[in-house]
């Protein structure tokens, strides 16, 4: 039953902008789950769920893994000091960095587990991301812009 909740939880957070636990508990019962906070609360933090800026000043949760509570504020520093563009070429992404930084930028995108991202290839300076679909493609530009602009 957890485990499903908890795909439950990570395909509602890729779907819609969710701001609160209240906000998550909600969806959650509309989905058949039967949550109380504290249980909402404890998915939270064992999806290791992060939230950024989703403009107007409100936020959403995200999922970006790591073994510390502390990787994913690294890995979005990383991903804001080293991204430069994203131009999208139907269902690839291809993200440019400053010089030397793709692979470590490739490497914070990943860690965010965004299920539209089928894998990525970094060089140098250039990452080409192989996304599901151009729609997820379009998806997965809004989630980085939102998440660089902080």
């Amino acid at each position: 039953m957890k485990r499903e909740r908890h795909e439950v939880v990570v395909d509602l957070i890729n779907k819609y902008d969710i701001e609160t636990q209240e906000e998550l508990a909600a969806y959650l019962r509309q989905e058949g789950f039967d949550v109380t906070q504290a249980t909402v609360s404890r998915d939270i933090r064992e999806l290791k769920l992060s939230k950024i800026s989703a403009g107007g000043g409100r936020q959403k949760y995200i999922i970006l893994s790591g073994d510390d509570t502390d990787l994913g504020d690294k890995y979005i520093r990383v991903l804001r000091d080293g991204f430069v563009s994203m131009n999208m070429a139907q269902n690839i992404l291809v993200i440019k960095t400053v010089q030397g930084m793709a692979m470590a930028v490739a490497a914070a995108v990943d860690a965010m587990k965004l299920p539209e991202i089928v894998g990525c290839i970094a060089g140098d300076d250039t990452i080409m991301a192989a996304i599901k679909t151009v729609e997820d493609t379009r998806a997965v530009m809004e989630k980085l812009e939102d998440i660089i602009k902080g």
